[in-house]
């Protein structure tokens, strides 16, 4: 019995504990810390940001047009 090789029993149920502990705070972390509600508010930001810039650069791709098209006028 010597020469086998496993996991004991003690080690199995300390694991089992550290993996219940996780579990618990994961939990209620997700459940008390209104983490689905701060990620829902962080997608909305990014879209209305989102939105934003891309309204920004058809601005400036627009005043680049017209500053392309005078300066190609003049040649």
């Amino acid at each position: 019995m010597k020469g086998q090789k496993g996991i004991t029993l003690v080690a199995l149920i300390i694991t089992i504990i550290v993996l219940l502990i996780l579990a618990i705070v994961t939990i209620s972390a997700v459940s008390e810390g209104n983490l689905f509600n701060h990620a829902n508010n962080a997608a909305t930001k990014y879209v209305e940001e989102a939105a934003k810039e891309e309204q920004f650069l058809r601005t400036q791709e627009a005043r680049m047009d017209e500053y392309a098209a005078k300066y190609q006028g003049n040649s």
